[in-house]
């Protein structure tokens, strides 16, 4: 039986991404499975890296991965939709010989990413969900705007171009960016106030039949309730203020629903060097200053 690990943001974190797949590699040897939340560059050194072991797992079958804000923003700056950010440093991949084959492997990959784990079915995406939308109408979602990226190079620009004009856009920015919700279909990006609440509260609200694994929200940290598992345990902002870390979560397949608690399945790997950077002009640390 192939044992599931669920791997929270990675931000271009090598080391500790590295790390925590040789510990995984150990404990389960050929039966593990990797997804990823999505989210695996920028804002870390070592976007290259994270690629190239996930794309191992992932076009060996054994495992995948979802896109996250990250990987749709480094898109954007492919197709010249905008500039990068001051802490961007993904952008670092454009100039690389095989940059386009790199966006071509992105833009394949899913929104989301469902099966069962034991008992239970499950649905992995990077920040949220329509707290009313079913498994289907979430793969629906999912799919109809993984065809628009999947267009081609041109269809993928224009759909980026366009997006918050579109069904599909508007999907994609719930799939990825959203982590506040208000009355009817309010979603926010930003941390819930006012009459803003989390998504993830109000989906708990109502009857679901699978449980969902997410991340993109870092400052949460770890959440860990029914039928709900955020694994974005901020890796790449070491240094600010708080000691971070890379953090996965090793559902127990035995159980009826491994989505039920008290849960201890869970592996972290400690962020190993101060990543955080107050201005944008400073340099990440060498490790000797880490």
């Amino acid at each position: 039986m192939q044992q599931p690990v669920f791997v929270g943001d990675i931000q271009g974190c090598g080391d500790e991404f590295a790390e925590l797949v040789r510990r995984a590699e150990v404990a389960h040897g050929p039966d593990l499975s990797l997804y990823l939340v999505g989210d695996l560059v920028n804002r870390g050194p070592a976007n290259r890296q994270v690629l190239e072991i996930a794309r191992r797992w992932i076009d060996d079958g054994r495992g995948e991965a979802v896109l996250g804000n990250h990987e749709i923003g480094l898109l954007e700056v492919s197709y010249g939709l905008r500039e990068p950010g001051p802490f961007d440093t993904a952008h670092e991949l454009l100039a690389a010989p095989d940059a386009g084959e790199w966006m071509d492997w992105l833009r394949q990959r899913p929104l989301c990413v469902d099966g069962r784990l034991g008992g239970a079915h499950f649905v992995m995406v990077h920040a949220s969900v329509h707290p009313a939308w079913d498994l289907a109408q979430i793969r629906a979602r999912a799919r109809a705007v993984e065809r628009r990226l999947r267009g081609g190079d041109d269809e993928a620009r224009r759909f980026l171009r366009d997006r918050e004009d579109s069904p599909e856009g508007k999907a994609l920015g719930r799939f990825v960016n959203c982590r506040s919700v208000g009355a009817g279909d309010r979603w926010s990006s930003a941390l819930p106030t006012g009459d803003l609440r989390p998504w993830h509260a109000a989906w708990a609200e109502r009857p679901h039949d699978h449980g969902v694994v997410y991340g993109h929200w870092a400052l949460q940290g770890l959440h860990i309730a029914p039928g709900l598992r955020g694994l974005d345990t901020g890796c790449v902002h070491n240094g600010r203020g708080r000691q971070t870390a890379l953090t996965a979560w090793v559902p127990d397949l035995g159980r009826d629903d491994p989505f039920a608690l008290p849960d201890e399945g869970f592996l972290a790997v400690p962020a190993r060097r101060r990543y955080y950077r107050a201005e944008p002009s400073v340099p990440f640390p060498s490790d000797a200053e880490a």
